[in-house]
């Protein structure tokens, strides 16, 4: 091989280099659907209640090409409007959680697998209708989560599908909850304290979290999805029992595209 080839392979790979290192491929999910919520809170109400809801996802994965751990971001937001059983009380419930993660992605010809950990913050209120003493209570928790994704890609009626897969389980966390028989005007205007940050794990909060999607794609940098999504928040806390359970029917579209960082 002479001189010139030797440098032109040279500087072809070094031009490769530089365009791996400032690569970033990124994946965007933008989600909305609806379904049932199921809400208990033994703060407000001894009572069950349902009704519908609806769910915004945005989510946001980012991986370096030579990079072995990515990172996810996601942003959940929900609402609901529930009942009890013989409709006579309602109860509205709103809650926002962020997502923080970093995981491991493994590839095996057509089946991506990715496991991680999940750091994931949750604003929220339930809203009783009919109470005139303590009507409202407020949800605020950080949590640790252990993260796994599982997607399959396939071929059909010429069209490339994936199913994936996502389940999030806490491990420990915190939370915000008042005491039996303690209300938010002790707590927040004379300013006692009664054990309203509480440790939790996955006995005293078992919360699950889990998704399911199958995607088609249309274009090289859009694919259409529906799925399910099914959201269980549980705790048992200062002698209070709540549950917030949304199963919602997920329709949305997947983007992905690379951003190049000159040197």
């Amino acid at each position: 091989m002479t001189s010139k080839r030797i440098w032109a392979v040279a500087l072809a790979l070094l031009a490769v280099a530089i365009h791996t290192n400032g690569q970033t491929d990124v994946t965007s999910r933008y989600q909305i659907g609806g379904g049932v919520t199921r809400i208990l809170d033994t703060y407000l109400s001894q009572e069950k209640f349902g009704g519908p809801g609806l769910t915004f996802l945005a989510s946001s994965e980012r991986q370096k090409p030579d990079r072995l751990w990515a990172t996810m971001v996601q942003h959940e937001l929900n609402f609901s409007s529930t009942e009890d059983r013989v409709g006579t009380v309602s109860e509205l419930q709103g809650d926002y959680t962020f997502f923080y993660g970093r995981y491991m992605k493994l590839q095996f010809s057509r089946l991506t697998l990715q496991a991680g950990v999940v750091g994931a913050l949750n604003l929220g209120f339930i809203y009783n209708t009919s109470n005139s003493n303590n009507p409202a209570q407020g949800r605020l928790s950080l949590n640790a989560m252990p993260m796994a994704i599982a997607t399959y890609r396939f071929p059909l009626l010429k069209k490339l599908w994936a199913a994936r897969y996502e389940v999030e389980l806490p491990l420990v966390g915190l939370m915000f909850s008042p005491n039996y028989g303690q209300s938010y005007y002790e707590i927040f205007s004379r300013g006692n304290y009664d054990h309203n940050l509480v440790p939790t794990t996955f006995v005293s909060a078992p919360n699950f979290r889990q998704q399911f999607t199958l995607s088609c794609t249309l274009s090289r940098s859009t694919t259409l999805s529906i799925g399910y999504l099914g959201n269980y928040q549980q705790a048992n806390v200062n002698n209070l029992k709540s549950h917030i359970y949304h199963h919602r029917i997920m329709l949305g579209f997947v983007r992905n595209f690379s951003i190049i960082k000159r040197p």
